[in-house]
């Protein structure tokens, strides 16, 4: 066997059981160092570990490039072959990364794409759901989206265990089982315990299940937003990310603290959350063109 090939089997499970990322995280790097590890062998015949060199990594960025893969995705992966030479290091397998002078390319951040307040409060309280359990589902998706700004991988795995109707919060486990707490009004927690309470027999651990007891998973809530977001909107994407930048969005447009907004959304950085401060310059440019005699 190709020795990368079993130390990336290592690396992985670093991954997994003491930096504890989640299941589609370590499925990223995962295909990053395969899809490296592939090159190296068709194309370099399969070097030594300490044989590695800049000059291969910079072959394999360049072939990503003429593919067309976007600059997010380069950086991606050179940041998935940062931690696993950084890994090799730390188990005395190299001496020196390669990666050291290979600089990620530059990303044009654009601003997040969001639903206006006004059609998300038609989605609620004009939009008809149907009283079965599939409607109730549906409703208590949305809300649940829009109220906490939660990823989607976040609500499937929510547990009953993770709401507490005495202090008006649920707890998320968010990116590497990092633990949040975000509160919710009292009425999205009765909402949510009545939810519970007639629960289809099955899956007593998760809160969202189907019609037969068992537990959703992704691609179902991406198209029950899907569905509903295009009865109110025209935002080209509708997807639950889209209700989680339209969570941020409104809080800060609404003068939320940007800390405040970062502890909610779960982000490691300060630097991720920023993004939303520009959309509400933006909302204030609007507002000063509409009403200010000299815009």
């Amino acid at each position: 066997m190709f020795a990368p090939y079993y130390q990336a089997e290592n690396f992985l499970n670093y991954l997994r059981y003491e930096k504890r990322y989640s299941r589609n995280t370590l499925i990223s790097y995962q295909v990053d160092l395969e899809q490296f590890l592939n090159f190296l062998v068709t194309d370099f015949d399969a070097p030594a570990i300490q044989d590695i060199s800049t000059a291969m990594i910079r072959t394999w960025l360049a072939g990503l490039k003429e593919n067309d893969l976007t600059s997010k995705s380069i950086n991606r992966k050179i940041s998935t072959l940062k931690s696993f030479f950084k890994f090799l290091i730390r188990e005395g397998l190299m001496k020196t990364t390669p990666m050291s002078i290979i600089n990620p390319p530059k990303i044009s951040r654009r601003l997040p794409v969001y639903v206006e307040e006004k059609d998300l409060q038609t989605l609620f309280e004009y939009v008809e759901f149907s009283d079965d359990w599939k409607g109730r589902t549906e409703k208590l998706i949305l809300q649940l989206f829009y109220h906490t700004g939660i990823r989607v991988s976040e609500l499937v795995n929510l547990k009953q265990s993770h709401v507490d109707a005495s202090y008006n919060h649920i707890k998320v486990l968010g990116k590497g089982n990092k633990e949040r707490i975000i509160p919710i009004n009292k009425e999205l927690v009765s909402t949510i315990v009545s939810y519970i309470s007639s629960k289809p027999s099955g899956d007593t651990e998760h809160i969202f299940v189907n019609e037969k007891g068992k537990s959703l998973y992704s691609r179902q809530v991406y198209n029950i937003v899907k569905k509903n977001l295009a009865l109110v909107t025209t935002v080209k994407k509708k997807s639950p990310h889209i209700l989680r930048h339209s969570f941020a969005t409104h809080l800060t447009n609404n003068g939320a603290d940007l800390n405040a907004v970062k502890e909610l959304l779960g982000h490691s950085s300060l630097a991720a959350t920023q993004v939303y401060t520009h959309n509400s310059i933006e909302k204030l440019k609007e507002v000063f063109k509409k009403a200010h005699p000299k815009a």
